[in-house]
């Protein structure tokens, strides 16, 4: 599939492989667990959630590694919080956590119930223009209602890191993380139909946050 945007696809940030851990860990059903380390808390909790899905782990790993790339671009209070969302963001794909089938809002109702932090499930509950897939499926409210979305560099950052980490991890361009989504899910589909609605605003935060990178002095 050619590019969905017509700019040309602009080089990624060059990020390793994340090491995989393929054992399915058997944490507490409470989440945070007793640490003071939200991240590591959150990397637990998706790996008991995900591992057993091999590519949708690799994948959140791989968001995870880009989160940390791009927490340059926001508070410095928020970059716990923005990669422990990215190791968190697609739990609700995990069957244990199935409710209504629309993983960002499934995974937000996981964490909340857990005694996560308002903002942690809000951005879980948001990220990458959930708002207009949660229209198409009959959940906007509820979404609106449970967990309102920041307007936030924050928000952007943990759409950013999703949209520049492909299926399998690696680091990619929005263009082309665009265009496998529409060729793993045909036209007619919910997820395709949400995300050609979604794609300006999509492009526009990945845009911002690659020039809030730009100019971020390194940490």
């Amino acid at each position: 599939m050619t590019h969905l945007a017509s700019d040309s696809p602009r080089a990624c940030p060059v990020r390793s492989s994340p090491a995989i851990s393929t054992q399915n860990s058997r944490g507490p059903t409470v989440w945070p667990v007793a640490t003071t380390d939200v991240v590591s808390d959150a990397k637990t909790e998706a790996q008991r959630l995900l591992s057993v899905e091999l590519q949708r782990w690799v994948h959140v790993a791989g968001v995870a590694e880009a989160a940390a790339v791009a927490s340059r671009t926001v508070a410095d209070g928020d970059t716990e919080l923005l990669i422990a969302a990215a190791w968190l963001h697609d739990i609700g794909y995990s069957e244990q956590l199935r409710g209504t089938g629309f993983h960002p809002l499934d995974g937000a109702r996981h964490l909340r119930a857990a005694g996560a932090s308002d903002r942690l499930c809000r951005l879980v509950a948001n990220h990458t223009s959930a708002s207009v897939e949660a229209d198409a499926r009959g959940l906007a409210r509820a979404l609106a209602e449970e967990f309102p979305p920041e307007d936030s560099p924050t928000a952007d950052a943990l759409t950013y890191a999703d949209l520049t980490t492909g299926a399998h991890g690696e680091p990619t361009t929005v263009e082309d993380r665009l265009a496998d989504i529409y060729d793993r899910y045909p036209p007619g589909h919910v997820v395709h139909e949400s995300i050609r609605r979604a794609e300006p605003d999509l492009i526009a935060t990945v845009r911002r946050v690659e020039a809030r990178l730009a100019a971020a002095q390194p940490r």
